[in-house]
């Protein structure tokens, strides 16, 4: 049988009244209307997106070229290495 021994270096109680109170039933709700349960601090939690609106996880991930900054960079690289350069490629779908 173990004896509990008094550690000064560790003490073994935590200290009352100063931790929060943790929900386990804590109620997440994003801007595209899914709601899901976690454990947090707070009982309710406001987001702006989760995983089945993020362009990550829907597969709907696209690079946006705003201003041509893509042809623009590719042009600037063509020149510096002295080929022509490359034509974007359609996707095959």
């Amino acid at each position: 049988m173990l004896i509990p021994v008094a550690n000064p270096l560790f003490p073994s109680a935590m200290k009352t009244q100063i931790h929060p109170q943790y929900h386990t039933d804590a109620v997440v709700t994003c801007l595209c209307g899914n709601t899901f349960t976690t454990g947090s601090t707070l009982p309710e939690l406001k987001t702006e997106v989760c995983s089945v609106c993020h362009p990550f996880f829907t597969g709907t991930q696209r690079i946006i070229d705003t201003g041509g900054q893509v042809e623009r960079f590719r042009r600037r690289a063509a020149a510096k290495t002295g080929k022509q350069p490359v034509e974007a490629v359609a996707d095959p779908v």
